[in-house]
């Protein structure tokens, strides 16, 4: 074998083992660990959501505004959540004039919710699953949820 393809090979071999650093909570410790926990919590956070949205962030343009989906990336080594993007959709439709066809304006976005740099997955699991979730302050951000979702939305 040449020195260089045996170089590739060592290469390839070393990059098969690197152990991922994030991964979903879903999979914290391990794959499928966090399933049940996760879908608690965003089960919460989407009825909170889904409470206060008449009154305030469905009040717009986008009045069918939707809770989409959640996740967040939790540092596999310390169970840390290093981040967590909360996705939304909305659209407002509308017929008129002289063309037949509905006229459809759709917005996303990707809200993220204000981890601390020192929230565990452990914690977050544990505190935001209660009909308060999405109003409970999160560790090191001194803010909620529902604040995120107010400069997000």
């Amino acid at each position: 074998m040449t020195p260089w393809l045996l170089h590739a090979v060592l290469l390839i071999n070393v990059a098969g083992v690197e152990e991922v650093a994030h991964v979903d909570a879903r999979d914290h410790p391990v794959p499928g660990a966090g399933r049940e926990a996760f879908e608690r919590m965003e089960r919460a956070l989407v009825q909170g959501f889904d409470d206060i949205c008449g009154d305030t962030f469905c009040e717009g343009e986008y009045a069918n505004l939707r809770a989409l989906q959640l996740r967040c990336a939790v540092r596999r080594h310390d169970g840390r959540v290093a981040q967590c993007l909360w996705s939304f959709a909305g659209s407002h439709a509308r017929v008129g004039g002289q063309n037949p066809v509905p006229v459809v304006q759709a917005q996303t976005y990707a809200c993220e919710l204000p981890v601390g740099e020192y929230t565990t997955w452990a914690w977050m699991q544990q505190n935001l699953v209660g009909r308060d979730a999405l109003d409970t302050v999160l560790p090191a951000s001194g803010r909620s949820s529902y604040d995120a979702l107010t400069d997000c939305l």
